[in-house]
């Protein structure tokens, strides 16, 4: 039978089988081999709220069915052992569908069940019986928590009221298994990505690297050659030559260190002294040519010190080259540990107008700004991804009196 040929209720059931297949449950038709037990593994919190329906109504027995296209499986069972049998022999696929819980003192003498094999002894000779729907958040009715007896009882208000709830706590656990496999799925699926990315990247890089490095080697020697005059437009070319390819290079790099850093972290205990002395050692050069003053207030922290170390890098260096033309640098990194881990670079330099602040955390974004010096628009993108695989974040704000505040959360404190 074709999808074109289907009626409204054989597309629901079509709909309901693919929902029982995303919660891997058992779904569709069987293959008309026997089958004596569910091939389902039974998470504790499942059997332990079937104990529970049994106790809150007093029956003997109680199981968690899920109904196939044409068997019902018990997944979870108290007081029985656990089976499989035919749709057409099951209690509960007569109710199931009917939303809303169906309970009867004697089955015998219900018209539903009087011929079932559950109750003339066939199979089982059920008597008090109860079953609540398991309605998934799609509105599908998965299978029922039935509970039942060979001894004719009545249910009160109470016990049916509690029967519901348990119904409803079974559905949230098959939810919460549901969605757990889902974002274990999507968290390999980012895993692989990631992989990839480092992977597609360290070739690339290394195909441009390579290439790169000699344009600026034979830049270099033919600048030094003396036939070429240093006020030469040759000399001028060169000069432009080296220029790009130095800047070539360190976009390269830079979208390297993007894709292999801000993934799985080795935390240790570290001061945060011990990752600026390897900054500042680092900045020298650029410090040196801007007269920068750095300043810190220490403390230890818990972090990956590489990563943590190559963002305070980054940020001491923003910090220096976007300064206000005429006015040394001055820069201060500030720890702050409470519950969670922060620290804070802050100048006093040209600052980022509020509408760009979250915009240049992304990656390849500059300002176009006059005087400003040039870059790839990968640096503060690299700080959020550390940031994030800290379990933390970043932010900027305005300098008071003028400048930029960089705030990185680093997680929680140890």
């Amino acid at each position: 039978m074709s999808l074109l040929q289907a009626d409204e209720p054989e597309l629901q059931e079509l709909a309901r089988q693919a929902v029982l297949q995303e919660y891997r449950l058992p779904y569709g038709e069987s293959d008309g081999k026997p089958v004596e037990k569910p091939d389902y593994e039974t998470p504790p919190e499942l059997l332990n709220l079937v104990k529970l329906a049994v106790r809150v109504s007093g029956m003997d027995a109680g199981v968690i069915n899920i109904i196939t296209a044409d068997q019902q499986h018990q997944i979870a069972a108290v007081g029985v052992e656990a089976a499989v049998c035919s749709r057409d022999d099951s209690m509960c696929s007569k109710v199931f569908r009917s939303g809303s819980i169906t309970a009867v003192a004697d089955a015998s003498v219900d018209p539903r069940f009087t011929d079932n094999p559950f109750v003339n002894g066939v199979i089982a000779d059920v008597r008090s019986y109860a079953s609540v729907p398991l309605v998934a958040e799609n509105g599908h009715a998965l299978g029922s928590l039935c509970v039942f007896s060979p001894r004719s009882l009545e249910f009160g208000p109470e016990q049916r009221e509690g029967l519901e709830i348990l119904a409803r706590q079974v559905v949230e656990v098959l939810e919460l298994q549901f969605k757990t496999r889902q974002l274990v799925e999507a968290l390999e699926v980012v895993r692989r990505s990631n992989e990839d990315l480092a992977s597609f990247a360290a070739r690339v890089s290394h195909d441009l690297k390579n290439p790169l490095t000699a344009i600026l080697g034979y830049t270099e020697l033919s600048e030094q050659d003396g036939d070429v005059e240093s006020s030469s437009p040759a000399a001028r070319y060169f000069s432009i030559i080296r220029g790009s390819a130095s800047r070539m290079l360190s976009t390269v790099e830079e979208v390297l260190e993007f894709s292999r850093i801000g993934g799985a972290i080795s935390r240790r205990k570290v001061r945060l002294s011990t990752m600026m002395n390897a900054v500042l050692q680092d900045v020298l050069p650029l410090s040196s040519a801007y007269d920068a003053l750095v300043t810190l207030q220490d403390a230890q922290l818990d972090v990956d010190q590489a990563q943590v170390t190559a963002l305070l890098q980054n940020l001491v260096s923003n910090g220096i080259k976007y300064s206000t033309p005429g006015t040394p640098p001055r820069i201060e990194v500030v720890a702050d540990i409470g519950d969670r881990q922060v620290i804070r670079v802050i100048d006093h330099g040209k600052g980022i107008a509020p509408a760009d602040r979250r915009r240049v955390l992304e990656p390849l974004v500059r300002l176009q700004r006059d005087g400003d010096p040039a870059g790839s628009g990968i640096g503060l993108a690299t700080c959020a991804r550390i940031a994030a695989a800290h379990e933390g974040s970043i932010s900027i704000t305005e300098t008071p009196g003028g400048g930029t505040t960089v705030t990185v959360d680093l997680g929680p404190a140890a």
